[in-house]
């Protein structure tokens, strides 16, 4: 199976390396932006579970360089078609000129793209593996979970940071944590699944002592059966939280992303990885508090079906902050509670006209297959190939 086997089984992997990215992951987080502009005001970014840098450079690429992506980049190109064409006529332009102008720049081909780089602008990029340095982001070798890590990441924010201090949050809040580590999967889910939440529960221990109020975060999940848990338990310290699948990311896989957005923790609580989440039962105690102190505003009176009596028998909640009332029974009400149950939303994100990941494509007759931007740096079964290189197998000729 060659190169231009799997360019055509993935559209985004051959996309990937026509035009520079790391790996086809980059995509997914340009399509979560599209979708919810999780750039928009940010300056400080942690990216966790780094390599091989996709992320990391996608980041680079837009808030260093300053360039733009997918929808942005084609309504600011559309937008300067439309001024161009009203600056010339005196008259707002029909969709037909737009398209003509569009054409006739296309052949042009003299284009120039006008680069708008963020100033104060620091990237983190962590991750246990090596990872090949890119242009303006500062790379660290740790361990997420280590309680060491977040004063190593406070002073690459800010050099100036005194590590025995104790105000961590005070200093240099980080506007956007993201996360798109994963584990290798077994195949068993139930089990991938556990793993892969017990790594973003990881991720966030870690951005709730750096995120500043009203911060986003960003990690890959696994769906499974309970996972609603999970975005009960989220919900504790984000006021939206939303489940996305982008375009690019195969429909027959049970990848997803939760984007956390306006972190709000409660009030009192202090974030530490020496008493991390999803440790012990205060996790599930928050939820179940929260839960409980939510708002009553009056008692509805019902009439009973069989005998026609009324009675007072249930309370009107405020479900949401859009107005939304929802009616329910106590007993039921307080199970479901208890249950720490929430159903977040599901977004399709990415263009639908776009390449479809699971689909496969013909190539042209002119293709030509790439290497990938960046090979492994430290790939877990590099000693492997080595051996087998060595013995005439894999790379060589077999040695009989």
């Amino acid at each position: 199976m060659g190169k231009s086997s799997k360019d055509k089984r993935d559209a985004y992997y051959r996309l990937a390396k026509e035009q520079g990215w790391r790996a086809r992951s980059a995509f997914k987080l340009l399509q979560l932006d599209e979708e919810f502009d999780l750039f928009a005001g940010v300056t400080r970014v942690v990216d966790l579970c780094a390599a091989p840098g996709s992320w990391s450079q996608v980041l680079s690429r837009v808030l260093i360089k300053g360039e733009k992506f997918g929808r942005t980049a084609w309504e600011d190109k559309q937008e300067k078609i439309r001024q161009l064409i009203l600056k010339a006529t005196g008259e707002e332009p029909t969709i037909a000129e737009i398209q003509q102008q569009e054409l006739e720049a296309k052949k042009r081909r003299s284009e120039t793209t006008e680069l708008k780089p963020r100033k104060d602008v620091k990237i983190v990029a962590i991750d246990l593996q090596p990872m090949s340095p890119l242009e303006g982001i500062i790379t660290l070798r740790a361990d997420i979970t280590h309680p060491a890590t977040v004063p190593l990441l406070l002073h690459a924010l800010d050099p100036t940071y005194d590590p025995t201090s104790q105000s961590q949050h005070a200093v240099n809040p980080v506007d956007l944590v993201i996360s798109d580590g994963a584990p290798d999967v077994t195949g068993l889910h139930d089990l991938d699944i556990y793993v892969q939440s017990q790594l973003l529960f990881a991720a966030l221990n870690l951005a709730l002592c750096v995120l500043r109020p009203g911060g986003k975060f960003v990690a890959k999940i696994f769906r499974g059966r309970n996972i609603d848990l999970l975005f009960a338990q989220l919900k504790l310290f984000f006021k939206d939280v939303i489940v996305a699948k982008p375009r690019s990311s195969r429909a027959s896989s049970v990848e997803a992303f939760i984007v956390c957005l306006n972190f709000s923790p409660p009030e009192g609580f202090k974030a530490s990885l020496e008493e991390p989440m999803g440790v012990g039962n205060r996790l599930s105690n928050m939820v179940t508090t929260m839960s409980r102190e939510e708002p009553i505003i009056e008692s509805a009176t019902l009439q009973n079906s069989e005998d026609g009596t009324w009675s007072k028998s249930v309370n009107i909640p405020i479900s949401s902050a859009d107005g939304v009332v929802e009616l329910s029974v106590p007993e039921v009400q307080s199970e479901a509670k208890n249950n720490g149950r929430w159903i977040a939303p599901f977004l399709a994100c990415g263009d639908l006209s776009g390449f479809d990941a699971d689909a496969s494509y013909h190539l042209s007759k002119d293709h030509v297959s790439l290497d990938p931007v960046q090979p492994p740096t430290a790939p877990p079964y590099k000693r492997a190939l080595e051996m087998r290189k060595a013995t005439g197998g894999a790379y060589g000729k077999t040695s009989l």
